[in-house]
């Protein structure tokens, strides 16, 4: 799960980097006002943590701009204990949720988690797509009951496919979903991926849509 994090702070920010990863996220960091509508508004984030105190561009600016322009990706804003106004203006212009710093790590991951899967429709934790069970907070996937070993990025991509609750994901989507910045990608690995969840999962976990990219297997809803 990709996720945009706009920090001016570089000791809070590489903090949040590193602790995001450890909860499983693929995390791009910018550190002003400019570079994070950009990439907000670039759409490939599955949601972005916002500080409000940017340079160049203040971060309800940047979160108000992205809101006119229909930019639908979930943000949650990082306020300071007493700035009480802010964090009220924040949810007017469209934030979707805050955490007030210092910031607990658990607490992000969980609410950035929170915040995908209200987006996808999905309020539960767990996801499951016929005798597969997945685990988002935890981590780990079961069929039929029994634990499944999967590789991070395999594990990444079944999370993402059953977020899409059946719709088809272009093989562009997946690999913006899958890698950050700088994270070298080889023209097969999505291939790779999908062959390797349906050796471990069955050949009906995922089907491929001829020209456009995958979906959840039909036949494994049964």
């Amino acid at each position: 799960m990709r996720i945009l994090l706009a920090e001016d702070d570089a000791l809070l920010g590489d903090g949040l980097r590193a602790g995001l990863r450890q909860h499983g996220f693929q995390v791009d960091w910018v550190r002003d006002g400019d570079a994070a509508d950009r990439e907000l508004r670039s759409g490939v984030y599955a949601a972005a943590v916002l500080d409000l105190g940017l340079p160049r561009r203040d971060g309800l600016d940047v979160l108000a701009a992205a809101r006119a322009a229909g930019t639908p990706t979930p943000v949650l804003v990082l306020t300071a204990r007493d700035a009480l106004p802010d964090r009220i203006r924040g949810l007017d212009l469209g934030a979707d949720d805050y955490v007030v710093k210092p910031v607990d790590l658990g607490e992000l991951a969980a609410r950035l988690r929170a915040l995908v899967r209200r987006s996808a429709g999905q309020p539960q934790e767990r996801l499951r797509h016929g005798d597969v069970e997945l685990d988002a907070a935890m981590r780990e996937v079961w069929q039929a009951g029994e634990p499944v070993a999967l590789a991070p990025r395999e594990f990444d991509l079944l999370h993402a496919l059953l977020l899409a609750q059946g719709r088809v994901l272009t093989r562009d989507h997946i690999e913006q979903q899958l890698y950050g910045w700088g994270q070298e990608v080889d023209s097969n690995s999505v291939e790779v991926h999908v062959h390797h969840l349906r050796r471990k999962l069955g050949s009906g976990i995922i089907d491929t849509v001829r020209g456009i990219g995958y979906r959840l297997g039909r036949g494994a809803a049964a």
